[in-house]
């Protein structure tokens, strides 16, 4: 802090509170301008989202209306009176099965004469029709096919056509069945009631021209929507955003594969994200002002704070004179706890002092035992006949396998460890085992010396299993089963067995090494009991029978550990 001590000029409590103010609440507000800014670019994905579905939906609406058309159309072209080629027949069924609607049907010869129209009589002369180009493109492709807008010769209306090729073997000079409709019909489908306010939707022909519009716009029927617009929409359903208007809007389109007409929807973007406008003011304003709060407040609690602050540290420079002080009381609160505990503090100074040597004469103890069974354990390898390169790694193996032991104890603060949690510790080396490893025995917590010594045989029996026994092969087992037996005297004893199976043909060993000195003296002495081996052929078996209390942290085990800690 030195280097940067001349950042930090002499100030009163009060300035560095609002400096603090200002460093916490600048971030902040810079955070949250981030959100803001964050939630915009949702809204706007949002709103690219919504305004393709809106597109979408009319689009789906327009299609069915056109797929309605198209159905009538071929009902009416499997009527038997076009087949017999009665048209009078067929005029005056077609125009009573239409009224009601807005469509009309047109009977047309392959150049565009017609020869019958449900808008007028059967008797009325009639002329050619208004758009002869969708008929022949229909008659071309010998599919349903939807015009574009144009002047209906008879209504004198803006209309659309939808137009089915008829079979040639039918009788008469009847080239196409049509039904046409007034474009303003579609006003009913092309609703803008979902879309934000000002926003206005179209549906636009294969030409570019308006076939219908709704909304806040100066666009009209049979009118050219913006070429450049509609070079931009590519694939079947999208958004793209006109960045040079002013104010920006978004078209969101959708075009039908099969009619090849364009349902567009379009508006200003700032009329669709008003609430985020808003709440853009909201934060400004808002922040501003609790901002000048908050240099206002801090400049109050400095004041405050001062003369506690003054107050305590003169009870402090006592207390380090080595004064015993009694507090003092002031305006704030977390002053006066201060002030107390300060107090409290020169009473408890000497039995802090009394309480770190116990803990250290209890750490001594800790570290005497732990030196005793690595002397015990370094005096038995050194009676073996072994090279120095044998007794380092039999040292090492065995250091590490009580470092566990003495791992778990610590993260238990030496209170002890359940039997469980000590045999899973000293197989976790061995972690593709565990799955053939079965343990049978109600769980109970194993003194901390129990914990060492035991964990000390777990990894010879382990070790040896591993090189010799029943884990060196992939069906081998061993079962770890304890549980209590009764004795003549009535002491409680306990007896745990290692038992293996599966593994190669057991035979006992022709001389003893340290492995077998830990698994049976060494076991036998540290739990006071007696400690047996068994080589039957189907697998090895190690039993230990030894007083219960030699191995289970009892309550008054821990009554001492509390009586030696004060």
């Amino acid at each position: 802090m030195g280097r940067f001590s001349h950042l930090f000029p002499k100030a009163t409590i009060g300035a560095y509170l609002i400096a603090f103010a200002a460093v916490i609440a600048l971030p902040l507000l810079a955070f949250v301008i981030f959100l803001m800014f964050q939630l915009e670019h949702n809204e706007r994905e949002k709103l690219n989202s919504e305004t393709a579905e809106d597109a979408q939906v009319l689009g789906r609406a327009i299609d069915r209306e056109l797929r309605d058309m198209a159905t009538t159309l071929r009902l009416l072209g499997n009527s038997p009176e076009i087949e017999r080629g009665e048209l009078e027949a067929f005029h005056r069924r077609t125009q009573d099965s239409l009224r009601g609607s807005s469509l009309y049907a047109l009977l047309v010869t392959e150049d565009g004469q017609l020869l019958l129209n449900t808008r007028v009589p059967f008797e009325a002369a009639l002329s050619k029709m208004g758009n002869p180009a969708s008929l022949a493109s229909a008659l071309r492709s010998g599919k349903v096919e939807v015009s574009e807008v144009f002047r209906g010769a008879t209504s004198g209306n803006w209309v659309f056509n939808v137009t089915l090729p008829l079979p040639k073997e039918l009788p008469g000079d009847g080239a196409a069945l049509i039904l046409t409709q007034n474009v303003s019909n579609l006003k009913d489908v092309l609703s803008t009631e979902s879309l934000p306010p000002d926003w206005s939707a179209a549906i636009v022909d294969q030409t570019g021209k308006i076939v219908a519009v709704d909304g806040a716009t100066d666009l009209t029927v049979a009118g050219a929507f913006p070429a450049d617009m509609l070079l931009l929409m590519k694939g079947q359903n999208g958004t793209i955003e006109d960045v040079g208007g002013s104010p920006r809007q978004m078209y969101g389109y959708y075009i039908h594969p099969e009619w090849s007409w364009r349902v567009i929807v379009w508006g200003p973007i700032a009329s669709a994200q008003a609430s985020i406008l808003s709440t853009w003011r909201y934060l400004i304003a808002g922040s501003l002002f609790l901002l000048l709060i908050g240099f206002g407040f801090a400049w109050l609690v400095g004041r405050q704070l001062r003369i506690p602050i003054r107050q305590i540290a003169d009870m402090a420079d006592r207390i380090g004179k080595g004064e015993i002080v009694s507090p003092v009381e002031t305006r704030i609160i977390e002053a006066n706890h201060v002030a107390i505990a300060l107090s409290n503090a020169s009473f408890d100074r000497s039995q802090a002092e009394d309480r770190i040597h116990l803990i250290l004469h209890e750490l001594v103890h800790r570290t005497k035992n732990i030196l005793t069974l690595i002397q015990a354990m370094m005096r038995q390898l050194a009676r073996q006949d072994t090279t120095m390169d044998d007794f380092q790694r039999a040292i090492s193996t065995r250091l590490q396998g009580l470092g566990r032991s003495i791992e778990a104890l610590a993260r238990e603060q030496w209170a002890g460890v359940p039997m469980r949690r000590v045999i899973e510790i000293h197989l976790s080396n061995f972690s593709e085992t565990l799955d053939r490893v079965e343990m049978r025995g109600e769980d109970f917590v194993l003194k901390a010396e129990a914990v060492q010594n035991l964990g000390l045989v777990l990894h010879e029996l382990t070790t040896n299993s591993m090189k010799y026994g029943a884990l060196s092969t992939q069906s081998g087992q061993v079962r770890i089963s304890w549980s209590d037996v009764a004795t003549e005297s009535g002491e409680r004893t306990m007896k745990l067995v290692w038992e293996e199976s599966g593994g190669p043909p057991v035979r006992a060993p022709a001389s003893t090494g340290f492995g077998t000195t830990i698994i049976k003296r060494h076991a036998a002495a540290a739990f006071a009991g007696r400690a047996d081996t068994e080589y039957p052929v189907e697998g090895f078996r190690w039993t230990l029978t030894a007083p219960r209390d030699q191995l289970e942290r009892t309550a008054e085990d821990r009554r001492q550990e509390v009586a030696r800690l004060g």
